[in-house]
């Protein structure tokens, strides 16, 4: 398994991680074409099923449309992308106070962390 990827989760929903990442910070627009499934096999280090699995399910999503010979494109409106950024920060945020809590803090000792590290960052 290549470095990129975390034994924790498939490499499927690690790759629409990295593509849902890219398109809500703007690396991927709307319409725009998204690489070939076996070029991103190859640059990923991963079985092209693995791509073609998470491209399915990104389109299963309404975030990208596959045009028959033409490829697959970002459909997501500008609404979707507001709502998938807010999806992911909400899982980031949830994953920090779960790690902060296993070391024993509260959620307001917690909250203070962040407030303190943010003014000092």
């Amino acid at each position: 398994m290549s470095k990129l990827f975390s034994e924790n989760a498939p490499i499927y929903l690690q790759l629409m991680e990295i593509f849902k990442v890219s398109i809500v910070a703007g690396v991927f627009k709307k319409d725009d074409r998204l690489p070939p499934v076996r070029e991103l096999a190859v640059q990923y280090g991963v079985n092209p099923n693995t791509v073609q699995r998470a491209y399915s399910e990104l389109e299963r999503e309404g975030i990208v449309e596959s045009e028959r010979t033409a490829g697959r494109y970002i459909r997501i409106d500008d609404e979707g992308i507001a709502r998938l950024k807010k999806e992911i920060s909400d899982s980031y945020i949830a994953k920090l106070f779960e790690r902060m809590r296993k070391i024993g803090l509260t959620d307001q000792q917690i909250k203070e962390l962040v407030s303190d590290w943010k003014e000092e960052n």
